[in-house]
């Protein structure tokens, strides 16, 4: 006797709880989805081709010429000194400080955790009005500075101390989930063979961690060049001295130097947007070493 395969049964619909997300009818869909891009359009798109708009409404001459103003040009060159100086710190920072918080097991750590998060919930005016009270000519450590010659405060190193404060959390908070899932058997694994400390870090820890710390190099780098809170409170606006890009745009703005102002701003626009190009390319980067990782564990 011969027995027959089955027959090939049609799909079981799948039970209304079962239904897809994707699922909803087209006219939802297109609704929803014209709305998110009306509203980008409205808060991102129109404001920064205003701002590009508003920079060569003249001509291309006349905002270069507003450029290469000599305090124009000394703004720049701050933003990009205290970016230079404040970034890298950082880095070293966001390093120690995940290591720390992923490689030890120690009493306090969620209270580390908890003041390298500080910055994201304080005001940036708050933190300038604090780095005056430490470091300002009336306090006992701040007028010894300024006797000798050493200001913090309407100087350079405030501008760098508030900018560090601002912006020191997002190499950390990239850096901890990352080196949490990876966990320390390679750091284990190469101590046990023989590696020195610093040997492991560069040949095991910092390979897998690269793209990561990367990513939270350019958040930081992009929040130390757009800071303008804390350092409009510490800086004086001093110009040509201690004021920084963005403390130059208010301060062009509010003399009616549009087309100064507007020109600054764009140039500021385009470090953002390359930064922002940077990141995308690195969330890619960085999204496949999360899942490399997840395998691993």
């Amino acid at each position: 006797m011969t027995i027959s395969p089955p027959a090939l049964s049609a799909p079981v619909p799948r039970p209304a709880r079962f239904t897809r997300c994707t699922d909803e009818p087209r006219w939802l869909r297109w609704t929803l989805t014209i709305l998110v891009l009306a509203v980008l359009a409205v808060l991102v798109v129109i404001p920064l081709a205003s701002v590009f708009f508003e920079a060569l409404r003249d001509g291309w001459a006349l905002a270069v010429e507003s450029l290469a103003e000599p305090d124009a040009w000394a703004a720049v060159k701050l933003t990009l000194i205290v970016a230079a100086v404040a970034v890298p710190l950082n880095a070293l920072f966001g390093v120690a400080a995940a290591w720390a918080l992923t490689k030890f097991q120690w009493r306090g750590k969620a209270v580390l955790l908890t003041l390298i998060d500080l910055p994201f919930s304080v005001s940036p005016v708050v933190a300038g009005l604090c780095i005056i009270l430490l470091f300002g000519a009336n306090s006992d450590f701040g007028g010894w500075l300024v006797a000798n010659g050493y200001p913090i405060v309407f100087a350079v190193p405030g501008i760098i101390l508030a900018t560090m404060f601002i912006t020191f959390p997002f190499v950390a908070r990239e850096l901890v989930p990352l080196m949490t899932e990876q966990g320390k058997a390679e750091e284990e694994a190469a101590l046990t063979l023989g590696a020195s400390g610093w040997r492991m870090f560069l040949t095991v820890t910092l390979p897998n961690i690269k793209w990561a710390l990367l990513y939270g190099v350019l958040l930081c780098n992009a929040r130390a060049m757009g800071e303008f809170g804390a350092v409009a409170v510490v800086s004086g606006k001093i110009r040509g001295e201690t004021a920084t890009m963005p403390i130059m745009i208010e301060m062009l703005y509010n003399e009616y130097l549009s087309v100064a102002a507007f020109t600054m701003a764009a140039v500021l626009t385009l470090l953002a947007l390359v930064t922002l190009t940077l990141k995308s390319l690195l969330e890619w980067r960085y999204a496949d070493q999360l899942a490399a990782a997840g395998g691993r564990h």
